[in-house]
């Protein structure tokens, strides 16, 4: 992409980085009123977050040398998915999770650019790209929204959203 950041695939040597970073933004958020990602505070999902690297599935957004942002992206159901989805026997479905930004880096349109780059280059055989977020968070549930996402319900007070993506040729 034509901007000054570049997003590369985790490997098994950046996951403190990435585990260090997704606690900053859980700290973030705790700080701001928003009742989200508390768990990765106490090491809640530290052994998901390793081995979805060792997948191949996270990835590192990066400026220069400094790590700015994260995301996972999977075709398939982790334990979480199939909780908050049910059973996706279809296979048509990526489903994103732990998209995280250094505070620093927010509002400046680099999480769209994200979506839209997991659309563009993460999609496959896969139709759809599915993401749960916390129901109360009203400004990410917007930001979703606003890129195209399509709220499909709720579950365990987590909104469903779903966006429609052209798989790769």
């Amino acid at each position: 992409m034509s901007h000054d950041w570049h997003i590369q695939l985790a490997t098994p040597h950046d996951t403190l980085a990435v585990i260090s970073l997704l606690k900053q933004v859980a700290q973030w958020l705790k700080e701001s009123g928003i009742r989200q990602w508390a768990f990765l505070l106490e090491g809640g999902d530290d052994e998901e977050i390793a081995q979805a690297i060792v997948d191949q599935h996270t990835y590192l957004v990066r400026k220069g040398p400094e790590l700015i942002g994260t995301f996972t992206v999977a075709a398939s159901q982790t334990e979480w998915d199939r909780h908050i989805w049910g059973e996706d026997a279809s296979e048509n479905s990526l489903y994103l999770h732990r998209l995280a930004l250094r505070p620093a880096t927010m509002r400046k349109g680099l999480g769209a650019n994200l979506l839209t780059w997991i659309t563009q280059h993460a999609a496959s055989e896969q139709k759809n790209l599915r993401l749960d977020c916390v129901a109360d968070n009203p400004q990410l549930n917007q930001f979703y929204q606003r890129n195209g996402f399509h709220l499909l319900g709720t579950t365990d007070g987590h909104h469903k959203w779903q966006k429609s993506v052209e798989p790769r040729a």
